[in-house]
């Protein structure tokens, strides 16, 4: 079955760094991601081969420990062989944290962002879309 996109979840804690993570911490961080998709993807779907964007929007639960681009890899790791076959689809990444001292404002969110920006913290909310010029 094909995917329809958007896709908009959910992963909650902290997400790993590729540079600074151990083995087995790297491998949960890439299940974690992997079955939070779970519940916007249809049953026996395939992996699709088009061109994608995905947005990462960290919400830690207090100032953010390393860099924001660090959170990249394993994420999208996770998602290669499950939502798209490989990570040379991805054209385009956005990539942002909300620390809590810091005041932002989002113009339309979806209801998927707002329950991640009012819920349990740390988070990290996805978007993966096939139209690359999204936002733009």
């Amino acid at each position: 079955m094909e995917i329809e996109f958007p896709l908009e979840f959910i992963v909650l804690g902290t997400p790993v760094s590729h540079q600074r993570g151990n083995r087995r911490a790297k491998a949960e961080w890439k299940q974690l991601v992997k079955d939070a998709s779970q519940s916007v993807l249809p049953d026996a779907h395939f992996a699709t081969d088009r061109p994608l964007a995905v947005t990462l929007f960290y919400f830690p639960n207090d100032k953010m420990d390393g860099d924001v681009d660090n959170i990249i890899k394993l994420t999208l790791d996770a998602l290669s062989q499950h939502i798209y076959l490989d990570d040379d689809q991805i054209e385009r990444i956005a990539v942002q944290k909300f620390e809590p001292d810091r005041v932002f404002t989002f113009s339309a969110p979806s209801e998927t962002l707002v329950t991640c920006m009012l819920g349990q913290k740390p988070a990290l909310y996805i978007r993966i879309s096939d139209d690359l010029h999204e936002d733009l």
